[in-house]
């Protein structure tokens, strides 16, 4: 991904760098050769002749959203049935160039992976660092892994299709370690698993049901693991948490249900989890317009509640959440990602400054990449949001493109009303 060369200064706003601190009033951001060389007090900024100047008009300079957990292959999905059999690859792939460049005109300047269908991710990932087409920085994930008869695994045998577009089924270690094995040749960095099942399938695999045994766990782990990947998994039931933590995953999706134990083990690791928990609350609004029957929008009423009391828990305890999470079903559409900050300080009752450091530098944590993105600091790639308005006041305000200014990754603008974006 390109550099923006020379140097640009960013002024006249409120700094919130990611770190949690709170906000520096009238603060400047300089930006080298697209490096942040400085982030701090405008009275404290070296001088920066010739330099461009981005005027924030009185608002906020923050870093570029992380959302931890997308799917860019996932688009109107009103029931689970149309993530494999609705539309052919081809299609699936345009789609998610569209949910790309949709993703970063929001203000995502990075994301990471929560699965996708036909290996899409690894080859979108390359078209975005080459600049072929806009997009967030992705960590990459693929074909996901669910045992038999588990949430995943919805054809019956009868139809002779199988599930292998979207998802491994494996029954037993053996089975397990050759899905890995298959992923590691397509070149993905996060293997996603299904240890549990979920509110949106409450006569088989409900959100208490264990859908991966913990042998079959441990093989997954370490056969990722001794090829260099990490593993994640669809985490709702307190065993299922367990079994993630006690087999070695390198984080956890949602964590719904979890206990002191899971918590402790949580910390221990220092493992970080992407709750992903607006889903549920969007579920329950509007979940019954497109279908969905009394005993799922319970469920998800159920893992809503519980959710948001274990994201409460992590918090206090100093644990890692990054932010995001399942975008691209009918009533969670892509392009709506920052409903999520806006229900964690209205809901959950994150502060905004809690809740902006989980959507950037936690999300960077989940990534692997907190030492280049993440939060405004010297030595960091510039990936920035110009935003009008002061996002701590009102954290809503950035579910409205109209409100970002500018987009920056690497110091380019790629997005956002204050200056034309670059042409790819």
């Amino acid at each position: 991904m390109k550099l923006q060369p020379s140097t640009t200064v960013i002024k006249n706003g409120q700094l919130v760098d990611g770190t949690g601190r709170p906000a520096v009033p009238n603060a400047a951001v300089i930006i080298t050769e697209g490096i942040i060389t400085y982030a701090g007090p405008a009275a404290d900024a070296p001088p920066a002749p010739d330099a461009r100047v981005i005027d924030a008009q009185g608002g906020t300079i923050m870093p570029g959203l992380i959302e931890a957990h997308i799917h860019l292959t996932y688009f109107n999905v009103s029931e689970l049935q149309d993530l494999d059999i609705k539309f052919p690859v081809e299609y699936v792939t345009l789609q998610s160039a569209v949910n790309a460049k949709t993703a970063l005109e929001c203000g995502y300047t990075a994301a990471r992976s929560g699965g996708c269908l036909h290996n899409i991710d690894v080859w979108m990932n390359k078209a975005i660092e080459e600049d072929m087409i806009p997009g967030p920085r992705l960590s990459t994930s693929g074909r996901e892994i669910c045992g038999a008869g588990g949430l995943m695994d919805w054809n019956p045998d009868y139809r002779r299709i199988g599930m292998e577009g979207i998802v491994f089924i494996v029954n037993g270690p053996e089975q397990a370690r050759t899905a890995v094995r298959k992923l590691v040749k397509d070149g993905i960095e996060w293997v996603k698993t299904y240890p549990t099942g979920d509110a949106a399938s409450p006569d088989i695999n409900d959100h208490h049901t264990l859908c991966m045994t913990f042998e079959e766990m441990h093989a997954v782990v370490a056969t990722a693991h001794n090829h260099g990947l990490k593993v994640t998994g669809h985490c709702r039931a307190t065993e299922g948490i367990r079994n993630a933590l006690k087999a070695g995953y390198d984080a956890v999706e949602h964590g719904t249900f979890m206990d002191d134990e899971c918590l402790d083990l949580l910390l221990k690791r220092n493992v970080p989890m992407c709750p992903g928990l607006g889903f549920e609350l969007f579920s329950v609004q509007r979940g019954k317009e497109f279908g969905l029957s009394q005993r799922v929008l319970d469920g998800h009423q159920e893992t809503l509640e519980a959710g948001a009391e274990s994201c409460r828990k992590v918090l206090k305890a100093g644990g890692t959440l990054g932010l995001g999470g399942d975008y691209g079903f009918a009533w969670t559409p892509h392009g709506t990602y920052a409903q999520e900050l806006t229900f964690f300080v209205n809901y959950v009752g994150f502060s905004a400054l809690d809740t902006l450091k989980c959507a950037t530098l936690g999300g960077a944590k989940m990534m692997g990449r907190d030492k280049e993105i993440g939060t405004l600091e010297a030595g960091k790639l510039a990936d920035v949001l110009v935003v009008k308005g002061d996002v701590l006041k009102d954290i809503s305000i950035l579910e409205n493109r109209d409100n970002l200014l500018a987009v920056m990754q690497g110091g380019v603008v790629k997005a956002g009303t204050l200056v034309k974006p670059a042409s790819f």
